[in-house]
């Protein structure tokens, strides 16, 4: 393996966006959940919503943060790594990228202030009204990222000029392209799945704890959101499985290369094995301990089992994309999932037979669980990257077509600085939060809420003094 320019900027930007990916997969699924809090205490007028939301409204402060920090450093990297992508592809991408920042991000930023510093300017329905449109705002970044990456993996509604840059002919064929509903649905489970699953830890370690203090009786706010979390993950995880299938299915009629590097087809042939296991060797053309269920291949993807089904000697070489991370990207990201499916089902079980917080196994299950949510997100993003290669728009501009004229020593000195940068800024801030959830919302009881938003007739109403949320950030 050569370490040329154009694989360093593949890594430079497979680092930097692996970092950002988090932060969106966090904040998406957490603005809708406090949305449903701020309403919840409106409606109700029970204090433990309030304290939840304040909670947690703290930790999607610095997640938002982090997350716009690290996508201003994507952006830039178009320009010093991919120019010749953006020169050739702007006429498409540009548009699409512009589209969401004039409608996406500038209300987030515009109304993020509203939610977190504007309790004492603006009264209690205004303020739940900013909440939502922040929610509503990172669904909408989601969908013109979304829309721009769908257009690369399945290119429609456009033309190549006689210079070789692409022109947009349909941009209603460019946005709607044949992949982006099915891959816009897959994310935004993935995201309020992540969010539940992250709730759900941290929830289940206060709940832990409160177990072991005999003082501690009735529904803290702890196990309010706990059983939120568990309700929201026995509800999504399973259609996520379905919205999985549909993205799979796309995948097979439009990158039937990505789909024969996933289930690590070599051979094209009809009735296709599953193959449960193996070690996909390119340079071999084969697998290596290959463990595989026969005949059932075609049955999973919904093919007739006479319908042939292309492996990847359908493909030169230099066209077929390394199947070794995709295959276990995918495999990873299956085998989470299903684990998703099994603590939702199981969770839900103990709620309706009241023992969620009486069964310590299930609440460490929980708390295990927390980050599995980034790690299938990471994973079914490799699935989706690396499976596309050699092309960058598949089928149309290569990788290595898109690269900057830079030199190696280049990228890897930028790609080292990032990597420093990177290990201090984003550690620091991580370990903050995961100390903040560690506290849990009880350390939200002592911030009184401001004079005209408490709930009329509720305890904290009253509270002597006015505590902004915004200032414990």
């Amino acid at each position: 393996m050569e370490f040329d320019a154009l694989l360093l900027s593949r890594l430079q930007f497979a680092f930097t966006i692996a970092f950002h990916i988090l932060f969106p997969a966090f904040t998406i699924g957490l603005a809708a959940f406090l949305a449903v809090l701020e309403g919840l205490w409106l409606w109700t007028k029970r204090d433990a919503f309030k304290v939840l939301y304040l909670f947690w409204v703290k930790i999607f402060a610095l997640s938002f943060g982090m997350g716009v920090v690290s996508g201003i450093v994507l952006s830039y990297q178009f320009g010093t790594n991919w120019s010749e992508f953006i020169r050739l592809t702007g006429g498409v991408i540009g548009p699409l990228l512009a589209f969401e920042v004039l409608t996406a991000f500038f209300l987030e930023a515009s109304f993020l202030g509203v939610m977190l510093f504007g309790w004492k300017k603006v009264g209690p329905k205004l303020h739940f009204t900013a909440t939502c449109l922040v929610a509503v705002g990172t669904t909408i970044s989601a969908f013109w990222i979304l829309s721009a990456n769908s257009w690369m993996q399945t290119p429609q509604g456009f033309e190549i000029m006689a210079d070789g840059r692409f022109q947009a002919t349909d941009f209603m064929q460019v946005v709607f392209n044949p992949s982006f509903p099915s891959r816009l649905v897959h994310m935004m489970l993935a995201a309020f799945l992540t969010t539940g699953l992250v709730v759900g830890a941290a929830s289940a370690f206060r709940v832990l704890k409160e177990r072991a203090d005999p003082t501690v009786t009735g529904w803290t706010e702890s196990r309010i959101s706990l059983v939120m979390a568990v309700g929201l993950v026995a509800v999504l995880a399973p259609l996520q499985l379905l919205a999985g299938h549909w993205s799979g299915t796309v995948g097979h009629e439009h990158q039937p290369s990505k789909t024969a590097a996933i289930e690590g087809y070599w051979e094209t042939r009809a009735d296709q094995p599953f193959i449960v296991f193996g070690v996909p060797d390119r340079d071999a053309q084969k697998n290596h301990l290959e463990v595989a269920i026969p005949g059932v291949g075609n049955a999973i993807q919904n093919l007739p089992r006479d319908e042939v089904i292309q492996g990847l000697d359908a493909w030169p070489r230099e066209d077929q994309p390394p199947p070794f991370i995709p295959f276990f990207s995918f495999r990873i990201m299956v085998g989470l999932g299903l684990l998703m499916i099994l603590l939702g089902g199981v969770g839900a079980l103990l709620i309706w037979r009241r023992k969620l917080f009486d069964s310590p196994w299930f609440l460490r299950f929980c708390v295990a669980m927390g980050p599995s949510g980034f790690i299938a997100v990471l994973a079914g993003w490799m699935v989706t990257e690396v499976g596309r290669q050699p092309w960058v728009v598949y089928g149309v501009l290569r990788t290595r077509d898109a690269v900057s004229p830079v030199t190696a020593a280049e990228v890897a000195a930028s790609l080292t600085a990032y990597v420093i940068v990177y290990a201090v800024v984003f550690t620091a801030g991580a370990l903050f939060i995961l100390r903040l959830m560690a506290e849990g919302p009880v350390a939200a009881l002592a911030e009184p809420a401001p004079r005209q938003d408490r709930a009329p007739g509720s305890a904290l109403a009253k509270a002597p003094q006015d505590t902004s949320p915004g200032e414990g950030v």
